[in-house]
């Protein structure tokens, strides 16, 4: 996978005078391999440009191609097995299962992956190790620290070794300290060759970026 285009992207809620735009004519292209950070204040648009780009909200015009795919032209389960092959997903409030150990949690997105439960858990061991949190495996959510949520669902979004990382304020429920610490290991993964898109406020985490595209009132621009 080279590139993801977004093509005259808009999103648009409701129709006549009270339609509604969450992003207007966006376009951008970011190639293999780049670090990215998304910009913006609270509902200028930045989270819905995230999930277009995840294949899980169909834009209401305009496309989104990963090198010559039309993504919303593929079916529903094309969608889902694309996003299960090719993204991994990092959400600002975690959405770990509570009763389920942080292996278990880690070992979701190979729910449907036809190998031997012993190979996915030894998979979701690797991506637990990566994040240097090998020896929490056993331990609930709720035995273990907001910082150490976060890189459990690092180890979830990478398990499968997709090639693009989604992140959507990966930093925003974090202190100073533990900020640095995940923006260090995202910063990592895109040095061993992943594209990683973060969606960020923090003027701080977007230094990480090798680039940053700013989003105002639904319009996306970089700066020159």
């Amino acid at each position: 996978m080279s590139t993801i285009d977004g093509k005259d992207l808009v999103k648009q809620y409701g129709s006549g005078d009270s339609a509604v735009y969450a992003i207007r004519s966006v376009n951008f292209r970011i190639n293999s391999g780049e670090f990215v950070s998304i910009m913006g204040e609270s509902g200028a648009g930045k989270s819905t440009i995230l999930s277009i780009m995840g294949a899980m909200n169909a834009p209401t015009s305009g496309r989104l191609m990963v090198d010559d795919i039309d993504i919303y032209r593929l079916g529903k389960e094309q969608r889902a097995d694309f996003r299960r092959e090719f993204l991994g997903f990092i959400f600002q409030s975690f959405h770990l299962i509570l009763y389920l150990t942080v292996l278990e949690n880690v070992m979701l997105p190979l729910t449907t992956v036809k190998m031997p439960r012993s190979g996915k858990r030894q998979m979701a061991r690797e991506a637990l190790a990566w994040v240097g949190l090998e020896n929490k495996q056993h331990r609930l959510p709720n035995q273990i620290s907001g910082g150490e949520k976060e890189r459990v669902a690092i180890a979830r979004a990478i398990v499968n070794d997709p090639p693009i990382l989604l992140a959507d304020e990966p930093t925003g429920n974090l202190d100073t300290k533990t900020s640095a610490e995940i923006m260090e290991l995202l910063q990592r993964l895109n040095q061993e060759g992943t594209t990683v898109i973060m969606v960020t406020h923090s003027v701080e985490s977007s230094a990480y970026a090798r680039r940053i595209l700013h989003v105002t009132d639904g319009h996306m621009y970089e700066p020159n």
